[in-house]
């Protein structure tokens, strides 16, 4: 036992060592070559959405933990890898609480009211990449695995493949779920213009998997393949 947690360690740090190398080879050459992105950093915006929030929960897994609670940590892990790196990023919430106005009254007008102000945000900073963290939930309790959804943006399905190739080498190399595109019915995604991705980390309706997800563990490797994949898309842009 104690093998594998120095195992899974230094594994840890192996990558994020190889990230922090990227994010400064990266930088350094947006800046050299002029690249229109964030003026300071020469990286886009990332915009870290966790899922849900405020009095809607999304799914509850099998042990009663709301999605809403599982989405936020892995984004706040997410940020922490993304500020280390040095790269912009904003969140579209920081807590599980959400200040709506006093004229949301119902479940559906607080919703409305949360997505419209996400998608400002989004249309709110110019060559921005929105990152929307999820978890999966199915009636049966045998579904299991990480995939990733692409927004209507030319570049978000490169984005998504490389999410999908991580998330699933880090949190299950079993998995044989594939990127595919978001359907059109999700407002987010329907009303932004960036390039943007949906993550879903794994299915809280199985009792294996939904217990992984609730443990900081996991949750790191999750982001760690989350920002992996986001600094080599914007590496490859960069070289474009």
């Amino acid at each position: 036992m104690v093998i594998k947690l120095k195992s899974a360690q230094t594994a840890f740090w192996a990558l994020l060592l190889a990230l922090c190398v990227v994010a400064a080879v990266f930088l350094s050459t947006s800046k050299e070559e002029g690249t229109e992105t964030n003026s300071q950093t020469g990286a886009p915006m990332l915009i870290i959405d966790a899922g849900h929030g405020g009095t809607d929960g999304g799914a509850v897994s099998v042990t009663g933990v709301p999605e809403s609670e599982i989405n936020l940590s892995i984004a706040i892990k997410l940020r922490a890898l993304a500020q280390l790196l040095g790269l912009p990023c904003i969140m579209t919430r920081e807590t599980e609480e959400i200040d709506y106005p006093e004229d949301a009254n119902s479940l559906h007008e607080k919703k409305v009211y949360d997505t419209v102000r996400r998608v400002e945000l989004a249309e709110s900073e110019p060559g921005c990449v929105l990152i929307s963290i999820h978890q999966n939930k199915f009636p049966a309790s045998s579904p299991r695995g990480p995939q990733a959804f692409f927004g209507k943006d030319g570049n978000s399905e490169v984005l998504a493949l490389l999410a999908q190739e991580k998330l699933t080498a880090a949190l299950w190399p079993e998995n044989r779920r594939v990127a595919a595109p978001i359907p059109k019915k999700v407002y987010l995604f329907s009303h932004i213009s960036c390039t943007s991705l949906l993550a879903e980390c794994g299915y809280l309706s199985n009792p294996t998997e939904a217990r992984l997800l609730e443990t900081d563990g996991h949750q790191i490797k999750a982001a760690l393949a989350l920002a992996s994949a986001y600094i080599e898309f914007i590496s490859a842009e960069n070289k474009v």
